[in-house]
């Protein structure tokens, strides 16, 4: 898996690391709620830019102190690489795993359910409403 010159485990501190990894974290969930699943972006191509600067801010902000990682699989794979060590992991899941979770209740909180109207009716014609 590693051939070439070793890696340093990075040892990020558990304060600074938690609250980037959650920042940034919640920050990128949000983004892709709002550019991909969002009722008024429909029809938008920018869906990847976003989310790509996105990424790409947090890992330049905040790569040094956490390894910027924003994704439980990512920090998996950094883990197995030896970027960092398996000890730190759980700083990766709990900053991750809250983050989402806390981004999808203020997206729901802000942005109105999307279904407002049924698909079909039960009553004949058995149309879908316009």
């Amino acid at each position: 898996l590693r051939a070439g010159a070793a890696v340093t485990p990075i040892t990020p501190q558990v304060g600074p690391a938690l609250l980037a990894e959650f920042l940034f974290t919640f920050a990128l969930v949000y983004v892709v709620l709002n550019a991909a699943t969002a009722e008024g972006t429909s029809g938008n191509s920018f869906y990847g830019l976003a989310i790509g600067m996105t990424v790409m801010t947090g890992a330049f902000a905040v790569g040094d102190i956490s390894g910027g990682a924003f994704n439980p699989a990512v920090a998996l794979g950094i883990c197995v690489l030896g970027i960092s060590s398996w000890g730190n992991i759980w700083i990766y899941l709990l900053a991750d795993f809250a983050a989402a979770v806390v981004a999808a209740v203020i997206f729901q909180m802000i942005n109105p359910p999307m279904q407002t109207t049924p698909i079909a009716t039960d009553e004949p014609p058995y149309e879908t409403p316009r």
